[in-house]
Order: structure tokens, then C-alpha cells, then sequence
């Protein structure tokens, strides 16, 4: 498993990786109260380069729906291989600003995880 980290003002997100087998599953969390208000699961359309298709369970109340599915069709287009993103961030009274910036973050880590993600990896058995 791996953790990243990025701390912006008031606001600390992480993301945890785990291999599990050719697929991959991330969790995104932070803010003030850790949870779980989604999960997007995403497979890529080997049919269409450069695509995936994805499902998305939220929890009544919760927002973070389109964040974990756009995390989890970036990733399974990028790598080719099943991924699940299960997301839970939240904040106290956020600005629009610390929102964005959850967002930015969020695409932030994705792309550091990317960068660190070994290409003999991306094709394991």
C-alpha cells in the first residue's frame, strides 16, 4: 500500500493505494472527518483507446460522487485496468475556494500517484 500527501490552508487530503492483483483501488480522504460518501468503480473500453466506463455508489447526503468518478475514469483510461475510487472528504463551512481547491488536490495526487506508478506495474500478474 501507498499514501500520498498534499496539505494546502486548512485543508490535508491523502490517498491510499492497493494492488489487487492487475486491478487497483484508491481511497481518497481528509478535510476535518474522514469517511466514506463514495465509490466509483471504472473499467477502461479496451474498444475505445483511451476510455473507460464507470459506476458510482454514494451515500444519501454526500457529495463526493463526482469527484471519485472522474478519479477512477481518469485512472482505469490511463493504466488499462480496473479501478475503484472510495472517497470521503469533508470540511467545516468550506469556501468556494477551499472546494476548488479539494478539486485541484484531488487531480494533483492523482497525477503525482501516476508519475510514481512503475510501468512493469501497470501490466503485473
Amino acid at each position: 500500500m501507498r499514501t500520498l500527501h498534499l496539505h494546502r490552508g486548512r485543508i490535508s487530503l491523502r490517498l491510499r493505494t492497493l494492488r489487487l492483483g492487475d486491478d487497483l483501488s484508491l481511497t481518497l480522504t481528509g478535510g476535518d472527518k474522514e469517511h466514506l460518501g463514495a465509490v466509483a468503480l471504472a473499467a477502461p473500453q479496451p474498444d475505445r483507446d483511451g476510455s473507460a466506463t464507470a459506476s458510482v455508489l454514494t451515500l444519501p447526503g454526500h457529495r463526493e460522487d463526482l469527484l471519485s468518478r472522474r478519479l477512477a475514469l481518469r485512472l482505469a483510461a490511463t493504466l488499462g485496468i480496473a479501478v475503484s475510487v472510495a472517497c470521503g472528504i469533508h470540511i467545516d463551512a468550506p469556501t468556494p475556494r477551499e472546494l476548488q481547491d479539494v478539486e485541484a488536490m484531488a487531480d494533483e495526487l492523482a497525477t503525482l500517484f501516476l508519475r510514481q506508478f512503475p510501468l512493469s506495474e501497470k501490466s503485473a500478474t
